[in-house]
């Protein structure tokens, strides 16, 4: 398996974070080699500059929290990002769609997608779990894969829960092996996200990325 600093994405998306909270978070991620940090549009070009030719992606959210904005608001976020050198979009889908039985997420999904892939980006849709049940969770993934999502992630840390090991496993079950999960919300501590790891995330998104790896540090060597 690789290595636990290759799962996870550092992020930070507090109201309140200043330029030293994202010089610390860049800092963080170029001395751990985290896969990827996660950062507010307004973030995306000082992010992408900063990180220069280091083998960590750029990341930044669509729609974020609850993805009430329309399609064409997306995607105009979604072309404004990637012009100012985002790797990876987080799309939050359209939940309020999703829950009164439209069509409107796929098609939405498969917008963005089309968008991204023409500019070799990566899109992870945000499904939020919390506010599904199980048959919705498998519901909301088949929709992610058919939509052309190249990641399906549980949450965006405004619901009332997060990440969950029983949710990701649900996840990776339902999903072929060709499409990522990302598990975000909540996690932080190592043993939470070697569980969720073990359960099938691909990613982990946390707040806590840097306090991971100093519990792996901190364990006694055998």
């Amino acid at each position: 398996m690789k290595k636990l600093n290759r799962f996870l994405e550092s992020t930070l998306l507090r109201p309140t974070m200043t330029d030293r909270d994202v010089d610390m978070l860049i800092a963080d991620a170029i001395a751990e080699q985290f896969v990827g940090v996660c950062v507010p549009p307004f973030w995306i070009k000082k992010t992408k500059r900063d990180l220069k030719d280091q083998d960590i992606q750029v990341v930044t959210v669509i729609g974020f929290p609850f993805g009430f904005e329309d399609t064409a608001t997306k995607v105009a976020q979604a072309t404004e990002a990637i012009k100012q050198g985002a790797d990876e979009l987080d799309l939050v889908w359209s939940q309020t769609a999703f829950h009164s039985g439209m069509n409107w997420p796929k098609i939405e999904i498969a917008q963005l997608s089309k968008l991204c892939h023409s500019e070799e980006r990566i899109l992870k849709v945000i499904i939020e779990t919390a506010y599904l049940s199980p048959l919705q969770i498998q519901e909301a993934c088949l929709i992610c894969q058919d939509a052309g999502a190249d990641f399906v992630k549980t949450s965006t840390g405004y619901a009332p829960s997060g990440a969950k090991v029983e949710d990701i496993r649900l996840m990776r079950e339902t999903l072929p092996s060709i499409i990522g999960i990302k598990a975000s919300g909540g996690i932080k501590t190592l043993e939470f996200a070697l569980e969720l790891i073990a359960a099938g995330a691909d990613r982990i998104g946390t707040s806590s990325a840097k306090a991971i790896m100093e519990a792996i540090r901190a364990q006694p060597q055998s």
